[in-house]
């Protein structure tokens, strides 16, 4: 298969935690965590299980970029530090590809986000996202 979402991160299932509905279900991808909150039907279709390996599905544009977020109070579950490895700037949005320790986080941002942050190859940066934008495939 293939996918239009650009971030397709490679990882082991550390917790799977049912409740009466949702599930949540939580991804090592090589020393960050990715926390997905999907349906108890999904986990039970994709028998999911601790252990297995798994890819974590986020639209680009589904990622917020911050600088300085590590340690915030926030609601989103996904805050995975990395470093600006490019910025491709378009009309109005920009492309910025973050380097989170061996893979790749794309986001659509706009450019005025991109002149706020200073974002540039090489800056410190956060990819955020809600759990529940984040699919799990195996």
């Amino acid at each position: 298969m293939t996918l239009s979402a650009r971030n397709v991160l490679a990882g082991k299932v550390t917790e799977v935690t049912k409740g009466q509905i949702v599930a949540k279900v939580k991804v090592d991808i090589g020393g960050q965590t990715v926390t997905s909150v999907i349906s108890n039907e999904a986990v039970d279709d994709l028998a999911l299980a601790v252990g297995d390996k798994v890819e974590a599905i986020i639209k680009s544009s589904e990622v917020i970029v911050a600088k300085g977020a590590a340690g915030i109070k926030i609601s989103a579950r996904n805050i995975l530090a990395g470093t600006v490895t490019g910025v491709t700037k378009g009309q109005i949005v920009a492309k910025v590809k973050i380097d989170i320790g061996g893979q790749t986080v794309t986001s659509l941002i706009s450019n005025e986000a991109v002149d706020d942050l200073a974002l540039a190859v090489g800056a410190k940066v956060e990819a955020i996202a809600k759990s529940s934008e984040v699919i799990i495939a195996k």
